[in-house]
């Protein structure tokens, strides 16, 4: 479980941002229709966003129950929403699934997890299943506003995006092969205004990349080449690439960098 610089967040906790993210999801598809266009992840439709976290629910089903889906499976899941006759009422059946899976599942269970710096598997699963559509509740919103939300028109709370940060930056990024081999050596730093934590991030052409937490005052005396700034909620959708564009100037070079190098997917 999380501890230290970063404010723990509750199996409950990671419930509710479950539900509130489908909610959102669901409310945003139906106000913009699914033929609507998701400015966040481009070259998709709102039918693509429900029936991939349609399909991601029962997938993380599926392992907490301990009897994991393959790949095609999950392919014919995503073919069987589209095909439903009631998507969004599909979508609803797989969040409440997934909901009654987490909740009846032991404390001690032992199933598979895939990211570094894992918790046990159940607070695995709770913590990844709440960031996967709370993230695609941006991309939801994205389609109803028809441009990537401002972080004040989202509705999630600050301590939950600073987990999904270092979920991100310590679980996701670390596993990575790709895009991120810098040809120097490079320190980047995610430092939250106001938060009590920060991340450095540590990239170089010949090692696996390193990323620590850091409590947020020990941070002002990191040597960095880069350093992400802004408030929790900001930085949870800049680095999840559902932020605006990046602009061309100097002062957002190390966001640019992030985006070349680190190569975080919309989907």
């Amino acid at each position: 479980m999380p501890s230290g610089p970063l404010q723990p967040v509750t199996f409950d906790e990671f419930g509710d941002a479950i539900g509130r993210a489908a909610t959102v999801l669901r409310a945003n598809a139906t106000a913009s229709g699914l033929s609507a266009p998701v400015p966040t992840c481009p070259g998709w439709s709102v039918l693509d966003l429900v029936t991939h976290v349609g399909m991601a629910h029962r997938w993380a089903a599926s392992h907490v129950r301990g009897h994991p889906i393959d790949a095609a499976s999950a392919q014919s899941l995503e073919r069987q929403g589209r095909d439903h006759p009631d998507v969004l009422g599909w979508f609803d059946d797989g969040a409440t699934a997934l909901l009654q899976a987490l909740v009846d599942a032991p404390e001690d269970l032992d199933v598979f997890v895939f990211l570094k710096n894992a918790p046990s598997p159940r607070r695995f699963w709770t913590r990844r299943m709440a960031h996967e559509p709370t993230i695609h509740a941006v991309d939801a919103l994205s389609a109803r506003l028809g441009r990537a939300p401002r972080p004040d028109e989202t509705s999630f709370p600050a301590v939950l995006a600073a987990d999904g940060i270092d979920e991100l930056v310590r679980g996701f990024v670390p596993r990575r092969r790709e895009g991120l081999h810098p040809d120097v050596e490079t320190r980047l730093l995610v430092r939250p205004d106001g938060g009590g934590a920060a991340w450095l991030m540590e990239l170089g052409p010949d090692h696996p990349v390193r990323s620590t937490l850091l409590e947020s005052h020990d941070a002002a005396d990191v040597d960095a080449d880069h350093v992400l700034t802004g408030t929790t909620v900001d930085l949870y959708l800049r680095l999840w690439s559902r932020a605006a564009e990046v602009p061309a100037d100097p002062a957002h070079s190390a966001e640019r960098w992030w985006r070349e190098h680190v190569s975080v997917r919309w989907a």
